[in-house]
Order: structure tokens, then C-alpha cells, then sequence
């Protein structure tokens, strides 16, 4: 998977309501698992990063749900970054079904030290081809 390739995923029976609508909680679970991939094809190794004392939490986001997913509905998830502090990544998700959104988020991201407080990115630039550029983790936040 090349870091612009999105993630796709069928609905099944278990994501849907008893309308066979993608009960909405689950939303959040397809874009964790689009942005997942979206590290993982930047090179970040967070099994690496957790060996190191370092994980990603999501710390804010923004849903709207625009239209109703189905059983059975192929989905595309798109996923790019917007913004970056030296503390923060900020990205947009997209859902699509056909190329028609059915649900966006803007998901904030942070790095936490084990103890839980947060910490600065431990890479200094994603790049839309190839690995990350690593750089030592500062205590400072």
C-alpha cells in the first residue's frame, strides 16, 4: 500500500443496525483502521514506537455523517494530513461509497509518553512516497 492509496473495507451484517444501516459508532472504527494503514505506509513503525515508550491518541474529532452506508457497500476511506504542529497532526478522513461522501472527520492525533502526558512527534515530516525521517524524542512537550 503506497501512503496515497485509500483503504477500503466491505460493511458487513455486525456494522449494521437493524435498518442494514452502518450503525454509526462504526464509522469511527473504519477510519482507525484507514489511518492505521496511513501510518503504517509512511513508515512508522508503532509497534517501534511503543517498544520506545511512545504511542498515538486521538485527541479530538469532528464528525459529520452525510449519508447512510449499507450492508454490503464497498467503502473507500481517504485519508490526508492538513495540519502539524511539532505536537499535533491534524487529518481529514473521508467515507465514500462510488466516489460519493457519506461521512468525514477531521481527527487530531498526539503523541503520549507511557505515563500518558504528551510529547512531540517523533518524526520530523511524512512524506506522500517512502519513509519518515525520524528524529530523537524530546521530553518536552
Amino acid at each position: 500500500m503506497t501512503p496515497d492509496t485509500p483503504f477500503t473495507c466491505r460493511v458487513y451484517y455486525e456494522d449494521t443496525d437493524l435498518a442494514g444501516i452502518v450503525y454509526y459508532a462504526n464509522y469511527l472504527k473504519f477510519i482507525e483502521r484507514a489511518r492505521s494503514e496511513w501510518v503504517r505506509a509512511r513508515g512508522i513503525d508503532q509497534v517501534a514506537l511503543k517498544a520506545r515508550g511512545l504511542v498515538f491518541a486521538v485527541r479530538r474529532v469532528e464528525a459529520d455523517y452525510l449519508k447512510p452506508a449499507h450492508f454490503d457497500d464497498l467503502l473507500t476511506i481517504q485519508t490526508r494530513e492538513t495540519a502539524r504542529t511539532p505536537a499535533r497532526l491534524t487529518l481529514l478522513q473521508t467515507v465514500l461509497r462510488d466516489q460519493v461522501s457519506l461521512f468525514e472527520a477531521k481527527v487530531t492525533l498526539v503523541c503520549l509518553k507511557e505515563d500518558g502526558t504528551p510529547t512531540r512527534l517523533p518524526f520530523q515530516e511524512t512524506r506522500p512516497r517512502g519513509p519518515i525521517v525520524e528524529t530523537p524524542v524530546s521530553t518536552d512537550p
